[in-house]
């Protein structure tokens, strides 16, 4: 516990001393340095911007492939069903002739 209250003593001690006139500026040239070293590694393909359009490239691909998988099976679907609804109306009017004989 004694080790302690030096320590802090001393820390409150340093921080009673210090000045309030600290400038909050940044210093000269650092925002234009901040812009050119931006741009400079804007200008050296990173892997996040190459990924992001091989992502989208993909997945347009996959979107119009999908589609066209849609519509060629929707039309599979109304062909059968036209197929379909032929016989049962060929079977339906042998029936109904069947029956009326």
């Amino acid at each position: 516990m004694n080790d302690v209250n030096p320590r802090i003593d001393r820390l409150l001690r340093s921080a009673a001393e210090a000045r309030d006139d600290v400038p909050s500026v940044m210093p000269f040239g650092f925002d234009t340095r901040v812009v050119a070293l931006w741009r400079a590694s804007a200008k050296q393909p990173n892997g996040v911007m190459p990924l992001l359009r091989r992502i989208a490239l993909l997945s347009a691909a996959v979107i119009v492939v999908s589609t066209i998988a849609a519509v060629r099976e929707a039309g599979q679907s109304r062909e059968i069903d036209e197929s379909l609804t032929n016989e049962f109306a060929i079977a339906d009017s042998a029936i109904q002739d069947e029956f009326s004989r």
